[in-house]
């Protein structure tokens, strides 16, 4: 006799790091329902997160169109079956004229609460968290272990936002890179990866100086999402803003110290044991009066000193020695 399956249409994130934050659910639904069969609904940059799924149908990319033509598009390509469940991160209406049995659909609450437990909430879960996770075939661990390969311990950097007011200014970077690897640093001996995508290439280049080169793992626009989140299991530390990166570094598993001026920690800080948010003096209401679109081009970020970083980096490595 054939098992039945348990058709699931995910709706996630169109943001690399909102995706990274609700990954935690597919892998508590595949761990508590063999029969579960997935199919995931991504924007283009977040999409090739989740192409290791277990049981995974369909991995649908949504690329926004005029006038929310993508959801009608998407309609048309879900439409013919009966859906045992229907998870949806986007809050859209498309739950409402689908076949299904059940349905959790994202509705924005009314108080601060971090995303990984406004996604569990969808799901009755609010209460014990699933912690972010992403499959990785075997492939990339393979490919991870030769990028990462050598002597000393690893510090990761990400550099790069997605917006110029949330980046921490490089020099700094390369400045705090010089001293947790000198000679009485912390990590003295190591080695530094630099991780960030195509376009952060030349805004990378001091830092790719900071060090000898054979001490430098550069793998900025070189390796896809899921290969660096598998060589940033590596890592012995991972500093850098609020990005994508910070998050599948702490998704990872990975010491992680997240750098905040102009986006709010409550909601989108690094999730994870040894995971933590930095800011300057300033808190994430200053930045809101100051710029309240939080669109213009200021570099907020520059409050934010190089000793501070070491310090909270030194206190971090010492808290998770033994993690």
């Amino acid at each position: 006799m054939v098992p039945r399956s348990f058709p699931i249409l995910f709706i996630t994130s169109t943001r690399i790091g909102d995706a990274v934050l609700s990954s935690g659910l597919i892998y508590r639904l595949a761990q508590e329902m063999p029969d579960a069969r997935f199919t995931i609904v991504a924007g283009p940059l977040a999409a090739p997160l989740f192409e290791n799924t277990p049981n995974l149908d369909a991995l649908i990319v949504l690329e926004k169109r005029r006038f929310g033509a993508h959801w009608f598009a998407l309609w048309k390509r879900v439409r013919h079956r009966v859906w045992g469940l229907i998870v949806d991160l986007r809050g859209s209406m498309i739950s409402s004229v689908l076949k299904r049995r059940k349905r959790a659909v994202h509705r924005r609450g009314a108080g601060i609460e971090h995303k990984v437990v406004e996604a569990a909430r969808l799901l009755g879960l609010e209460a014990a968290p699933p912690a972010p996770f992403l499959y990785v075939d075997e492939a990339r661990l393979a490919r991870a272990m030769e990028l990462t390969a050598g002597e000393g311990p690893i510090l990761a950097l990400g550099p790069a936002a997605n917006w110029v007011g949330k980046v921490w200014p490089v020099e700094r970077f390369a400045n705090t890179a010089n001293l947790l690897l000198g000679p009485d640093g912390p990590l003295s001996g190591g080695r530094l990866m630099i991780l960030g995508g195509a376009d952060d290439l030349r805004a990378v280049d001091e830092l790719r100086r900071a060090l000898p080169k054979e001490r430098v793992i550069d793998l900025t626009g070189q390796v896809d999402l899921l290969t660096a989140y598998a060589c940033l299991g590596h890592a012995r530390l991972f500093i850098g803003n609020d990005s994508g990166l910070m998050h599948l570094a702490a998704a990872a598993g990975t010491p992680t110290l997240g750098l905040f001026g102009p986006s709010d920690e409550r909601l989108y800080g690094p999730w994870g044991k040894h995971a933590r948010p930095l800011r300057g003096p300033r808190e994430f209401e200053q930045f809101k009066a100051l710029d309240p679109e939080l669109s213009q081009t200021i570099r907020h970020m520059s409050d934010l000193s190089v000793d501070s970083v070491v310090e909270a980096a030194a206190a971090l490595l010492q808290e998770s020695e033994h993690g």
